[in-house]
């Protein structure tokens, strides 16, 4: 059986503005390393397929970008989302195009923008979830053994029922749950039995297509159009005008919470999502006061900060758990218990009708 792989790429990146630009986000930049997070992604799973097996689902804006930073991969495997619509329709789509050129495959389902310092030990598990999905014919998600109780994360809850392939626990779900308050994220850190929800999924193609049809039988009609006029000059004009009418919703709302057959497998391979701009703290080296230094910076009892510049000086004098990123035309200065709310400034942007800052 054919493995096919698709990466999710639409994204803004919004809360690593300024950096992060609508044309240039975040999964076009070096973060971390001297590749793009979406470059890296690339490496990573051609480790397990050939290029001719990755799709990567984007919108129009970004078609060149990937083009001009992954140019082996096959013109036909990038995938144009005519509208946003999140991750069900984004991933309904992949599926009925991949079930086209890869029938009965088993399609793993992941971000662009993820950090994963242990590459070999990410392939074994994805190689593992694939037999899972293959045998048991059921939807598997990885889930990311938790380092300390976040809030920012949706957790996975397992039960005790589990089997073990390639020396690997393949748990079956209780739950998916939504993003935690403090104390209760301090009590699924103890159970010992919820996981980070990684945003990564493998299924067979004709697997989650079922559960389409079952759970969200609007979308499977939508998608039942495009795929009647695949081949035909009509095409891409019946993709365009039938994308507009899918739901905007999750797949973790529109499948992933209401079915039963799923199974996690606990991970712990340097795993990080890069959400904000906080994320540099744990996937950098700090200095001695605890920043996280890059660029022209000139730093007197400064700590605990993240300070970017893109050439300019920026100095510093007795200042704490701050943000500042400098760019050509924006300069950022934010606390760091704001950092999730960076979003708030580019909806402000918009109401002043300042959208050349975005």
């Amino acid at each position: 059986m054919t493995i096919t792989c698709v990466i999710m790429a639409g994204g803004k990146g919004e809360r690593f503005w300024p950096k992060s630009r609508t044309n240039l986000p975040k999964q076009f930049l070096n973060i971390s390393g001297n590749k793009s997070m979406i470059q890296q992604s690339i490496a990573r799973l051609e480790k397990l397929v050939d290029i001719s097996q990755v799709f990567i689902v984007t919108n129009g804006l970004y078609a060149e970008l990937i083009k001009a930073q992954i140019p082996h991969l096959p013109h036909d495997n990038i995938i144009i989302e005519p509208i946003g619509r999140n991750t069900a329709p984004c991933i309904g789509l992949a599926s009925i195009l991949i079930e086209e050129k890869f029938p009965d495959s088993t399609m793993i389902v992941l971000p662009s923008d993820h950090i994963i310092e242990n590459e070999e030990g990410f392939v074994k598990i994805l190689r593992t979830a694939v037999e899972a999905a293959q045998d048991n014919k059921s939807l598997v998600t990885l889930g990311i053994q938790p380092a300390y109780p976040e809030t920012g994360y949706g957790y996975i809850e397992s039960t005790n029922d589990k089997q073990v392939i390639n020396e690997l626990d393949v748990l079956k779900v209780n739950k998916f749950v939504e993003k935690p308050d403090l104390s209760t994220a301090e009590s699924y850190l103890r159970s010992g039995n919820y996981y980070w929800n990684s945003g990564i999924f493998v299924w067979r193609t004709e697997v989650i297509r079922k559960y389409i049809q079952k759970l969200m039988p609007e979308m499977h009609d939508i998608l039942e159009t495009m795929r009647i006029a695949f081949g035909t000059s009509e095409q891409s004009k019946v993709i365009e005008s039938e994308f507009a009418k899918m739901p905007d919703q999750s797949i973790d709302y529109g499948i992933m919470e209401k079915v039963t057959d799923i199974y996690v497998i606990p991970c712990i391979f340097g795993w990080d999502d890069v959400g904000s701009w906080t994320a540099l703290e744990r996937i950098n080296e700090l200095d001695e006061n605890g920043n996280v230094i890059k660029g022209n910076i000139l730093n007197l009892d400064t700590k605990r900060c993240i300070i970017e510049s893109n050439g300019k000086l920026i100095a510093t004098l007795g200042i704490e758990d701050l943000i500042i990123v400098d760019t050509e035309d924006v300069t950022l200065i934010c606390s760091k218990d704001k950092a999730q709310e960076v979003k708030l400034l580019l909806k402000e942007l918009r109401m002043q009708k300042l959208e050349q800052y975005l």
